[in-house]
């Protein structure tokens, strides 16, 4: 399922280049290219006069990024990740996500988000206060394509309870890589679980996941238990 919304949308990839023609240069490891304020342009082709066809989403997405470096300067956990961008079109999305290194290419320590508009990647968050997030984890540089198939998954609206989930988030650490679903009620046992068996059907992963409460987490932080498990 995934794989043909993969197949069907890369025809409609617009690629942002420079007004020259020629591509920018590459960012230094862990940087997102166009960030802090810099916008993608994907209603426009490298052809002046031409045009894309806008297919829109049922939600609108933002990518927020939190840099290693960053990190190491705030004191509260989450003041420096930024938003990167708010996309509401496939078009919009595939500009995007190709001008974004994969996590392979990230420096140690980064984080990419992807949530819904207007819902912060926090615990503090009103909409995420009360949920919780499944977690995969992946062995170094193993998570790009399901990182890819995760947004897919998401955006298309390929979960029977999508609108329980808040967004998702790939964590990049120097032994191992994870992608964790965060979703928005954890106590709703039924929809968790339903959101955590397709998602490891859409990957085809075949380990085992479990879920944890954001409350249980901001408790017990690393000491936090599975809820449940799939």
């Amino acid at each position: 399922m995934v794989e043909e919304v993969l197949q069907s949308e890369e025809q409609d990839i617009t690629r942002v280049v420079p007004s020259d023609g020629e591509e920018d240069e590459q960012p230094e490891e862990g940087e997102i290219v166009g960030g802090d304020g810099d916008t993608f342009s994907s209603s426009s082709s490298s052809r002046p006069g031409t045009a894309v066809a806008q297919h829109p989403l049922e939600h609108s997405w933002t990518f927020w990024f939190d840099t290693p470096s960053a990190k190491a300067k705030q004191a509260a956990w989450g003041s420096s990740m930024r938003s990167i961008y708010t996309f509401s079109t496939v078009e919009e999305f595939w500009s995007l996500y190709n001008n974004i290194h994969r996590p392979s290419k990230l420096a140690y320590g980064a984080d990419i988000y992807c949530f819904k508009n207007k819902i912060e990647p926090k615990w503090e968050d009103p909409v995420c206060a009360n949920g919780g997030k499944w977690t995969m984890n992946f062995s170094k540089s193993k998570s790009d394509t399901c990182w890819l198939y995760t947004l897919l998954a998401m955006i298309g609206e390929q979960f029977d309870h999508g609108d329980d989930i808040c967004g998702a988030v790939v964590n990049v650490r120097a032994k191992a890589e994870k992608i964790s679903l965060w979703t928005k009620n954890a106590a709703n046992e039924s929809a968790q679980t339903s959101i955590g068996k397709q998602w490891k059907e859409f990957l085809d992963y075949n380990e085992s996941i479990g879920f944890i409460f954001h409350e249980d987490a901001r408790k017990l932080d690393r000491g936090a238990k599975n809820k449940y498990t799939v």
